[in-house]
């Protein structure tokens, strides 16, 4: 509606006034009209004119065109024009679904969760993970191809940290005592072990060369591909325990994945591509290591292979970028990180620019703050106090406990909640996490909305007449929940176009807002306008499963 209205009003103007720009509708409060444009005073600059002359002008011109569809035609203040649409062509956008297939034959990749195995799932992943499906989710529903792909260390120095101590623990390389760790506690001891070789690396000469030394006998094990050495037997053993537990959160969320790429399958196509790239100038050496000289794009030079001669994550994501689009052949890529990650991953894209601009350019890197919980300390993984995904979950269950909602849709309720609570948020900021506020049903919270369609598929279920698609003049509450509901094309639309699931959520709860007020006012079983009425219940329940769909929320029938 919104967008055939631009289109047919764009052509208009061009046609009276040559006026080739492009023309947005807003919704202005519902007081003024349905539709708001100030084009009137972007063309009186262009014209000469008095912008609230010029407005008037146009307004007639407007009403006489377009009669079967605008009902009121106003002006407001220097020449803001004000549009009221006719019900009938309301009604007809109630029956019309969303048309938006703007990506359709699109290949995105959409990257995000990445967590590195040998090391405890945080929040910052539980978030990624929630916001990086629900951005697949919008992208499919505009009908893309979407290739949902995670990437995470297996190599690296967080790795020779974690063997080391691990095999203090075990009093060597000694893998037949792996069997000693029980499986409910592999993903704790595993965490622990990171801990202490992070400290072991920062605060002792003798530990940090073990460990860098140790660092290269990893690599190794992928480079001979061995599978027998006692050392091999353990990394192998304790990587596939990580992927186990990621597997499990990730069935615990409702998250699933194409495919996951391990740092150790992007390695050679890095170092060789890097390598390759050096000898054309793209890449330096400096010091025995491969760098980027950043400051030649008013960035900062960062490492990718260094003085050992091993590729560094810079390195590993170039192999990445590379990989993906070798198997994907993709119009887009979309990587989602923490902010920590926004310059170096600028660093990186601006050297594989140089040698594959189009690949380049057709990345884009979403980032996300952290989340904390409310109230909580300051943490850090070093010390191994970090907010750790299960603590969200577990901590919203318990809320949900302490207020008596223990009952068969417990999970799904929980889930909600965090899910919601994360997506609100526009991202990029911190986010501080409330439990309790998550799992109230008042508010502008999951449960809140997942109660809002089950309330609304109760009052169906509840008439003996079947609904009928709308006729007539609407009355004031109907006319203001059928506007309300024609607004989620656009609200998706704009989501889709700037990868802002919070528009979504935002949208969502002024849609349950609009509802309420309507349903204090507007009796829907046993009034005479009963079939009407529950039309737009159905319409309005079913924009709600939709919208809840897309943000990989659950919508129950009951609650």
């Amino acid at each position: 509606m919104k967008r055939e209205l631009e289109a047919l009003i764009s052509a208009l103007l061009k046609e009276a006034y040559s006026f080739d720009a492009p023309l947005e509708l807003t919704r202005p409060d519902e007081k003024f009209g349905d539709y708001a444009t100030n084009v009137a005073l972007q063309l009186a600059k262009q014209l000469g004119k008095n912008p609230r002359e010029l407005a008037e002008e146009i307004s007639g011109k407007i009403k006489a065109a377009f009669t079967d569809k605008i009902a009121e035609v106003t002006v407001a203040g220097p020449g803001f024009i004000n549009l009221r649409l006719t019900d009938k062509y309301l009604r007809a956008a109630l029956q019309a679904e969303s048309d938006n297939n703007s990506l359709a034959g699109k290949q995105i990749v959409v990257e995000y969760s990445d967590p590195n195995p040998f090391k405890v799932l945080h929040a910052g992943h539980l978030y990624t993970s929630v916001v990086g499906d629900s951005i697949a989710n919008l992208l499919e529903h505009a009908g893309a191809k979407v290739h949902r792909v995670n990437f995470g260390g297996d190599v690296g120095l967080h790795v020779g940290k974690t063997m080391w101590a691990m095999l203090k623990e075990l009093g060597g390389e000694n893998p037949a005592k792996l069997s000693d760790i029980p499986e409910i506690e592999r993903s704790e001891w595993m965490a622990k072990a990171y801990v202490k070789g992070t400290q072991a690396y920062d605060d002792n000469e003798d530990d940090k060369a073990a460990i860098i030394d140790l660092n290269k006998r990893v690599y190794k094990i992928h480079s001979d591909n061995d599978k027998d050495s006692p050392l091999a037997q353990i990394y192998w053993t304790t990587r596939q325990w990580s992927y186990d537990y990621f597997d499990k959160f990730y069935s615990r969320i409702g998250t699933h994945f194409e495919k996951y790429y391990p740092e150790s399958a992007t390695v050679k196509i890095g170092l060789d591509t890097v390598k390759a790239q050096l000898a054309k100038g793209v890449y330096q050496e400096s010091d025995g290591a491969v760098i980027f000289e950043g400051e030649k794009y008013g960035l900062h030079t960062r490492v990718f292979i260094n003085s050992e001669g091993l590729p560094t994550y810079e390195a590993k994501d170039v192999g990445l970028s590379m990989l993906k689009m070798q198997d994907y052949n993709f119009d887009k890529s979309i990587i989602i990180t923490g902010n920590e990650q926004s310059q170096y991953m600028t660093v990186v894209l601006k050297s594989i620019e140089q040698f594959a601009p189009d690949l380049a350019h057709n990345t884009t890197h979403l980032t996300h703050g952290m989340v904390k919980l409310k109230g909580g300390v300051k943490m850090s993984s070093r010390l191994g106090n970090f907010l750790r995904a299960v603590d969200v979950l577990d901590a919203a269950s318990e809320a949900a406990k302490s207020l008596g909602k223990d009952d068969a849709n417990h999970d799904l309720t929980v889930l909600g909640a965090i899910k919601y609570s994360f997506l609100k948020n526009r991202m990029g900021g911190d986010i501080i996490y409330d439990p309790e506020e998550s799992v109230s049903v008042e508010g502008n919270s999951g449960p809140y909305l997942q109660y809002a369609h089950a309330r609304a598929r109760s009052i169906v279920r509840k008439a003996e007449t079947e609904t009928k698609v709308i006729d007539g003049e609407f009355k004031a509450g109907e006319r203001s929940l059928a506007f309300k509901i024609t607004e989620y094309t656009e609200v998706f639309d704009k989501a889709v176009t700037d990868l802002e699931p919070h528009l979504i959520a935002t949208y969502l709860y002024e849609l349950a807002q609009v509802f309420n007020r309507f349903y204090e006012v507007d009796k829907v079983i046993g009034d005479p306008r009963q079939s009407i009425r529950l039309h737009l219940v159905n319409l309005y329940s079913r924009r709600l499963k939709d919208g809840l769909e897309l943000l990989n929320i659950n919508a129950p029938e009951q609650m």
